[in-house]
C-alpha cells in the first residue's frame, strides 16, 4: 500500500501537529447491482427515489395464487432488531420488474398522488408524477434471488385428472433488515419496476413487540470539566425514564419529541419532511449523569420498569481541559447505508465500513471522544431514517462522547433562516438535528466551544450567519480571545463547509464570502488546526493565509510532514469529509499550491494532543 508523507506540529507555546497516512482501500458495501442505481446527480440520491414520481397504474390479471410471508425466524411480533425474510410465491411468471417494498406505517398511502408531483421539483428531479403518497422505507427487486429468474422455488397449484401439473408458481425470498422504529411494517408487492409501477399485492401489517422499548443511546459532553455526561435515547412512550449509572446513582429523563408543523416548508411546494417523507420519531429522552470523574470508566443502563431497559453498558469520560493528553476521532458526512441488499431513499456506500472502523478503535481504548462535523445522517426530510442512523453509531456513541456541527442536510432550506437556501434538509431546518444531538448550546444556535486535555475546540455552524455583525462571529471572537493556552495550548476549530477544497463540483464547495469574514480571526487568535466536511474526501494544506502558504512542513527521519508552531505563521486546514457519502474525486491538476496531501478514500481522523504537539493520521480501513 502507498503511502502519503504524515504530518506532524511541534512547537513550545503554539504548535500545531498533524499526521496524514494514506487510507486504505475500500469498496463499496453494496452488492453491483445496487451500486449501479447510485447516480451523480443534483443530491445523488438512489434511482429508487423516482418511484415517488411516477404515476400508479393498475396491474392487469394479477395470480390468484400471490401471497407474501414473513419470518422473523421467532415470536410473530417483531424484535427490536431482526432480518426478516421475505417470500413472495404464487407468480405466474417471473419477471425482471418485479419488486416489493417497506413501507411505515401501514396505513400509509399506496395510492397515487399525482397531483404531488410538484413537491419533488426541490429535489432537482424534475418529473411530473409521484407514485405513492407516503414514500416507502426500502426495496428490493424479487431478482435479487438468484432463483427467482429460472422458477427454481417452484410450486405446483393445480394438477389435473393424471396428476400431472397443469400450473406451477415461483417463489422468491429476500431479506430485509428492519429495526424498531415504533410504527407497524408491511410489504407491498409492485410490477412495472421502479419506472411504470402498478400496485399487486400486499403482506398485511406486522407489529413490534415493544414499540416504547428505550433504544439508540448515545452520550455527550456537557462542559470542560468532564464530571458529567449527557446521555440521549429514543423511546415510543412519552413518560419520564431514568439512566441509572455509577454504581448507584440515577438521573430522570426529560422527553420532547417534534411533529409535522415544526417542519419547514413552503406554501406551494410541500417539503418532504412536512409531507411525504414524515415518520413519528416517538420521544427523545435526555438525562445528564452528574458526579463523574474524568478520564475515567462507568457502566450504565437506560429505561423504566414501564417500557423496558437496555443492556448494560460501559462508557469513559474524556479527559478534562487543562489536563495532558486527548486523543479523538474526526470525520464528516458519514449517513448509513443499508445492511441487506435494499435500495433505499440515500445511500452512504462508506458509514458502515468507518463506524466498524472507529468502533474497533473504541474497544482498543484508542478513543476519548468522537467529532462528527456535519451532514450527520442525510435523513434530509425523511424522518425514518434517523432511527437506521442513530442505530448505525450506537456501538460508538453510546461508549465515548459524540459532538458534532450542523450541516446544509440538517438546517438548509428556503425560508429557515439559514446562509444558503438550498433544499438540502428536505425541511428538516435543524430541528431533528438539535433533538437527537443536543450540544452545549442554545436552541437554534449551534455554535460551542468545549476543552479536553490540552485542546480548545471551537464549533461553529457554516450555515448560520457567520458574517462581521452577527451573534455567531461576535461569540467566535470573545470564544477565541478567552482562551487561556497555558491551560490548553491548542486550538482546533471546527465546522462544516471549507475555506480550502480542490474539488471541482456543479455547486461551489467554497464560499469565498465565508473566506473574507472568518479566516482572519483564525490568523487572529492563532487558530492551529481547521478540520471541515462538506467535501466527501481527504484534504490537508500547508499553514495558509489568503490563499498563500505562510509556513511549509518539514519531514522527519520517517518522512512525517513536521510544522513547527513555536513560529506560528498560519492555521493548517485539513477537509475530513469522507465518513461515507459517495467520494469526491479530486481534479488531475492541483489548483493551489496550498494543497499538500489529498486522498479520495473513505476513512476519517485519529487525533492524539499532547501539551507540546499534536500527531494527525488518517489509518487505513
Amino acid at each position: 500500500m502507498a503511502r502519503l508523507p504524515l504530518l506532524v506540529l511541534l512547537g513550545a507555546f503554539f504548535c500545531a501537529c498533524a499526521a496524514a497516512a494514506v487510507v486504505g482501500s475500500s469498496s463499496p458495501l453494496l452488492p453491483a447491482a445496487n451500486w449501479k442505481t447510485m447516480r451523480d446527480s443534483y443530491a445523488r440520491k438512489s434511482e429508487f427515489r423516482t418511484v415517488n414520481r411516477k404515476t400508479l397504474g393498475s396491474c392487469m390479471n394479477p395470480s390468484p395464487y400471490l401471497a407474501i410471508t414473513v419470518s422473523t425466524g421467532g415470536p410473530l411480533l417483531l424484535p427490536d432488531e431482526a432480518f426478516l425474510n421475505v417470500t413472495v410465491s404464487g407468480v405466474l411468471r417471473p419477471d425482471r420488474s418485479h419488486w416489493i417494498a417497506m413501507i411505515t406505517p401501514s396505513n400509509s398511502s399506496v395510492s397515487g398522488c399525482p397531483l404531488s408531483g410538484a413537491n419533488y421539483i426541490q429535489t432537482g428531479d424534475l418529473v411530473n408524477l409521484t407514485l405513492l403518497c407516503h414514500y416507502p422505507v426500502k426495496a428490493q427487486l424479487l431478482r435479487t434471488d438468484a432463483g427467482y429468474m429460472g422458477c427454481k422455488n417452484s410450486e405446483c397449484q393445480k394438477r389435473g385428472a393424471s396428476g400431472a401439473c397443469e400450473v406451477r408458481t415461483c417463489a422468491a425470498s429476500l431479506s430485509f433488515h428492519v429495526i424498531n422504529f415504533r410504527t407497524d411494517v408491511e410489504f407491498v408487492l409492485f410490477s412495472g419496476g421502479f419506472l411504470t409501477p402498478c400496485l399487486v399485492t400486499r403482506s398485511g401489517p406486522l407489529r413490534f413487540a415493544n414499540p416504547a422499548k428505550p433504544l439508540h443511546g448515545h452520550l455527550s459532553s456537557t462542559d470542560s470539566n468532564a464530571t458529567s455526561m449527557r446521555l440521549t435515547w429514543v423511546s415510543g412512550d412519552s413518560r419520564p425514564q431514568q439512566v441509572r449509572y455509577g454504581g448507584g446513582k440515577s438521573a430522570t429523563s426529560v422527553a420532547t419529541t417534534f411533529t409535522q408543523d415544526d417542519m419547514c416548508s413552503i406554501p406551494v411546494l410541500p417539503s418532504p419532511a412536512k409531507d411525504f417523507g414524515w415518520h413519528d420519531p416517538g420521544y427523545i429522552h435526555s438525562a445528564v449523569m452528574t458526579g463523574l470523574q474524568p478520564s475515567l470508566s462507568y457502566t450504565y443502563r437506560y429505561g423504566s420498569d414501564a417500557v423496558g431497559w437496555s443492556d448494560t453498558i460501559k462508557f469513559r469520560t474524556p479527559p478534562a481541559g487543562g489536563s495532558g493528553e486527548v486523543s479523538f476521532v474526526i470525520f464528516g458526512d458519514m449517513g448509513k447505508a443499508p445492511l441487506d441488499p435494499s435500495v433505499e431513499h440515500y445511500i452512504q456506500p462508506g458509514s458502515t465500513s468507518v463506524a466498524k472502523a472507529v468502533a474497533t478503535e473504541i474497544e482498543a481504548g484508542k478513543v476519548d471522544s468522537i467529532f462528527h462535523i456535519g451532514d450527520i445522517s442525510y435523513a434530509t426530510g425523511f424522518l425514518v431514517e434517523w432511527d437506521f442512523f442513530l442505530h448505525l453509531i450506537t456501538p460508538l456513541a453510546s461508549q465515548v462522547s459524540y459532538m458534532t456541527a450542523i450541516g446544509n442536510h440538517e438546517r438548509d432550506y428556503a425560508g429557515s433562516g439559514s446562509v444558503y437556501p438550498t433544499p438540502d434538509s428536505g425541511g428538516e431546518c435543524g430541528v431533528a438535528y438539535e433533538s437527537y444531538f443536543r450540544m452545549p448550546a442554545s436552541k437554534d444556535k449551534p455554535w460551542y466551544s468545549i476543552e479536553q486535555g490540552s485542546v480548545h475546540f471551537i464549533v461553529m455552524s457554516t450555515e448560520h450567519e457567520w458574517s462581521e455583525k452577527s451573534e455567531q462571529y461576535k461569540w467566535m471572537e470573545e470564544d477565541l480571545s478567552s482562551v487561556d493556552r497555558s491551560r490548553t495550548p491548542w486550538v482546533i476549530f471546527i465546522g462544516h463547509r471549507p475555506m480550502y477544497s480542490s474539488n471541482i463540483g456543479v455547486l461551489p464547495d467554497v464560499d469565498p464570502v465565508f473566506v473574507v469574514s472568518v479566516e482572519p480571526l483564525l490568523l487572529k487568535h492563532k487558530v492551529d488546526l481547521v478540520f471541515f466536511g462538506h467535501v466527501h474526501n481527504y484534504e490537508r494544506t500547508c499553514a495558509v493565509y489568503q490563499g498563500k502558504c505562510k509556513g511549509m512542513p518539514k519531514k522527519d527521519a520517517e518522512g512525517i510532514d513536521t510544522y513547527d508552531n513555536s513560529n506560528y505563521a498560519g492555521p493548517v486546514h485539513a477537509i475530513v469529509g469522507a465518513g461515507g457519502f459517495v467520494l469526491d474525486r479530486f481534479p488531475e491538476i492541483t489548483l493551489g499550491s496550498w494543497s499538500l496531501s489529498r486522498i479520495a478514500e473513505f476513512g476519517y481522523a485519529r487525533v492524539h494532543a499532547t501539551k507540546t504537539d499534536i500527531l494527525v493520521q488518517i489509518p487505513p480501513l
